[in-house]
């Protein structure tokens, strides 16, 4: 348990993860009379090969720094992948070794900013650790005003309907920016920002707490966004999420259309309307020091 008596970010995570997993798929037959979703704490020691008395003292919170060799035993019980296992591991390890992020104001490299601003066809912008946006070009501003620098993009992805009913698929953008949340954070969960973040959209999206309840954890760098943008129509959007290194979780995010694609030639009339991306100068805006 934490000094105020919730359990840990361990405990809570192990919890979560064992009640997705279900017996069948770990070899274990079904009787039907199962109390509790996915393993039992048992079922999890004996297949992680420690003792049962142990591994309650983990999920309750009373041991905290299991070695590296029974977290991953544990993550193999609980049929986490390599990303989930990471994230495990770093969870098991004491806060006091982990390389803590600063709290001076985050800022984005000059260089990133030209580089981004000579791109006329590919919206670009910024994000630091918590997703809060920090710099745009022109065209990603021009794609959604919700990728403006002084946004967030989760908040604004689960609270604003206008954002909503920019994205065709939705359902499926909150379904993985939650995980992705997760896995760019990393185990300090206890941040403030981060706290801020996730205890507003708790107490506004229902959807949101569902998702954060699964603890999934997965960077999901590459994809497809479907986009029903109100000037120019549908757009089926190529994202590449890259970490900018020497940042303390800064990402570039980008988006493209395949050549010759309806998407590209909308993409084109978007950046024709939008006079501000064909200026170098201020092609780029920053979000103000916090």
């Amino acid at each position: 348990m934490t000094a105020n008596g919730d359990p840990s970010p361990l405990a809570k995570y192990l919890r979560a993860r064992r009640e997705l997993v279900q017996p069948a798929a770990v070899g274990i037959s079904d009787t039907g009379s199962r109390r509790v979703p996915g393993l039992r704490r048992e079922e999890v020691a004996f297949l992680a090969g420690v003792s049962s008395d142990y591994y309650v003292r983990l999920e309750q919170g009373r041991d905290r720094h299991p070695s590296e060799q029974v977290v991953v035993s544990i993550a193999n019980a609980l049929q986490l992948d390599e990303e989930a296992t990471a994230y495990l591991v770093q969870l098991a390890t004491s806060p006091s070794t982990r390389r803590r992020r600063s709290r001076r104001p985050e800022k984005v490299g000059d260089g990133i900013r030209t580089l981004i601003s000579t791109w006329p066809l590919t919206p670009a912008y910024v994000h630091g650790a918590y997703m809060d946006v920090l710099a745009a070009n022109p065209l990603a501003i021009a794609l959604s005003p919700f990728n403006a620098p002084g946004r967030n993009s989760i908040l604004d992805a689960f609270l604003e309907t206008e954002l909503r009913a920019l994205h065709a698929d939705w359902e499926e953008t909150t379904a993985r920016v939650v995980p992705y949340l997760r896995s760019v954070a990393g185990p300090d969960v206890d941040d403030p920002r981060l706290v801020e973040i996730v205890g507003e959209l708790s107490v506004r999206s229902e959807r949101f707490r569902k998702l954060w309840a699964r603890q999934d954890v997965r960077h999901k760098a590459t994809g497809i966004s479907l986009l029903q943008h109100p000037q120019v129509g549908p757009l089926e959007l190529h994202y590449e999420k890259l970490q900018i290194p020497g940042t303390q979780g800064q990402t570039l995010v980008t988006y493209h259309a395949l050549p010759g694609s309806d998407s590209e030639d909308r993409l084109r009339l978007l950046a024709s309307l939008n006079d501000s991306a064909r200026t170098p100068t201020n092609a780029v805006r920053m979000a103000t020091d916090r």
